[in-house]
């Protein structure tokens, strides 16, 4: 049966305190309950105290995701601006230190951090997860299996993180640096079928690694109980616009290789180690580097590649009623990544408050939501 390739889409937001610009817990603003009452379960805390996480229902295309990913944001922040605080959408904080972060009181947090310790109070990012709908198991790896190699180029679009703890790190998604100190995370190699895959979450089971597949956190995965596949691997981009021109290309991507997949045509798979080369270069240098084009052998602009991949894509937009969106892409390599545009902030003012600020605006734009002045 062909899959639904429905979208669900999930964003992790920063709770600024507009005065210091430092991230401030939301729980005693009852952001979280406040948004339940509203958005029932779109709405949850995340580990960190500061950090709250919307998601979409089940959304039959692409439109309808847009929709309601513009509202659930809007909502979000009227409800900090009304509980004294302010959102942001960037992988990591400029300034802010993990080590002054409460954890949100929930015992599956609490086992998270007794079980890895500082690696799990560190975990202070923010990130993009957006689930396709394959319900058809056996379709489902093999899809990620190809679809494995575009995740570097999906970071490269999205990397929104530059800095970290006060410091500009060199890299533009340092977030998948801090993640990637979690066990079962980072690019997944291929399975033969779903069985070897089942094969491998039941070891890790029996042998106490995990409880449940939720637990393996790679950059994409199929959902143990969703009958998706989930991209993981993005840093939450700043503007609403680039979230949804990075859905519709995922989704774009997995619907091209579903129709070589039914046509018993193949598409070549990579090695793990492969695939990680170019994701090191995605985190090191976003749009602005080089990846390798391991078919021919060669290292080429990112941009190059993304344009190729969007050609690649082209034949099912229609189909989808996707043209628009995924023609975003084209505009955020023109106007440059989150990462670049924080970075061009702070090398123009020397503030990384003025970061935040900016960081603010850019999570504001297209909203439609009244401007909320900043403390200076």
């Amino acid at each position: 049966m062909k899959p639904s390739f429905t979208l669900g889409i999930e964003e992790e937001y920063q709770t600024i305190d507009p005065e210091t610009r430092d991230l401030r817990s939301h729980i005693h603003s009852e952001i979280i309950s406040k948004g339940k009452l509203k958005l029932q379960e779109r709405v949850k805390p995340e580990m960190h105290s500061s950090v709250v996480e919307v998601g979409t229902g089940i959304c039959k295309n692409i439109k309808e995701a847009k929709a309601e990913v513009f509202e659930l944001r809007r909502h979000m922040v009227r409800l900090a601006n009304e509980n004294g605080l302010q959102l942001a959408a960037a992988g990591t904080h400029p300034f802010a230190d993990w080590h002054s972060q409460g954890i949100f009181p929930d015992d599956r947090y609490k086992t998270i951090v007794q079980d890895m310790q500082q690696v799990a109070r560190a975990n202070l990012i923010f990130g993009l997860h957006v689930h396709v709908g394959i319900e058809d198991k056996e379709a489902s790896i093999h899809l990620m299996n190809a679809a494995r190699y575009f995740l570097p180029h999906l970071l490269a679009l999205s990397v929104n993180s530059p800095f970290w703890m006060g410091r500009n790190t060199g890299l533009m998604s340092y977030r998948c640096k801090v993640f990637d100190k979690f066990p079962r995370t980072n690019i997944p190699d291929y399975f033969q079928s779903y069985s070897e895959y089942e094969n491998f979450v039941n070891l890790l089971i029996r042998t106490n690694c995990i409880d449940n597949a939720k637990k393996i956190w790679w950059d994409m995965r199929p959902h143990p109980f969703f009958g998706t596949l989930e991209f993981r691997v993005c840093d939450i981009p700043m503007r609403v616009d680039e979230t949804i021109a990075i859905a519709a290309l995922m989704q774009a991507i997995l619907v091209k290789l579903y129709k070589l997949y039914s046509g018993n045509m193949g598409f070549r798979l990579y090695r793990r180690a492969l695939i990680m080369e170019n994701k090191w270069r995605a985190s090191r240098y976003g749009l602005s580097g080089k990846l390798i084009d391991f078919g021919r052998q060669v290292e080429l602009p990112a941009r190059e590649l993304i344009g190729e991949l969007l050609e690649f894509v082209d034949d099912v937009l229609d189909e989808l009623d996707s043209r628009k969106e995924v023609d975003y892409i084209k505009t955020m390599m023109s106007v440059g990544t989150g990462a670049e545009r924080q970075l061009h902030v702070f090398e123009k003012t020397k503030s990384l408050k003025s970061v935040v600020d900016y960081i603010i605006e850019e999570t504001r734009m297209g909203l439609e939501v009244p401007e909320q002045s900043h403390a200076k």
